[in-house]
C-alpha cells in the first residue's frame, strides 16, 4: 500500500467521522444514521446512511451494479433517504468516498 493511499483512506475517515459530527442533531444519530457491515457471500462491504438532513435527501438512484469479476464490484442507490452502497472486500474506503463526492457535488451546484 502507498502512502498516497493511506492518506486518502484516512482523509475519508476524518471526512466521515466530521459530517456525522455536522449532521449530528440530538435526534438524527439516535438510530442508524450511518451503518457499515459485512457481507458473506460474495465477501464485502455494506455501506448505509441516513440522508434525510442533506443536500441530497430528494434524490434517488435505482441500483447501479458496476462488475469486473468475483472480486471487483460495487453497486450503488439512492432510495427513501437512504445512500446503500455494496462493494467487494477492497472498497470500503471507494464505498464512502462515493457518498462523499456526491453530497460535495450537490452542494457545489447550490
Amino acid at each position: 500500500m502507498t502512502s498516497y493511499n493511506t492518506i486518502t483512506q484516512m482523509e475519508i475517515l476524518d471526512w466521515i467521522q466530521n459530517w456525522l459530527k455536522e449532521n449530528a442533531d440530538g435526534e438524527w444519530e439516535k438510530g442508524d444514521a450511518v451503518q457499515i457491515t459485512t457481507l458473506d457471500s460474495p465477501l464485502g462491504w455494506d455501506v448505509e446512511i441516513d440522508i434525510s438532513k442533506t443536500s441530497i435527501a430528494n434524490l434517488e438512484i435505482k441500483w447501479i451494479l458496476n462488475e469486473n469479476g468475483k472480486q471487483d464490484w460495487y453497486g450503488v442507490k439512492i432510495q427513501n433517504q437512504r445512500f446503500r452502497a455494496a462493494g467487494d472486500a477492497s472498497k470500503l474506503t471507494f464505498l464512502l468516498n462515493l457518498f462523499r463526492e456526491m453530497i460535495e457535488k450537490i452542494e457545489n451546484e447550490d
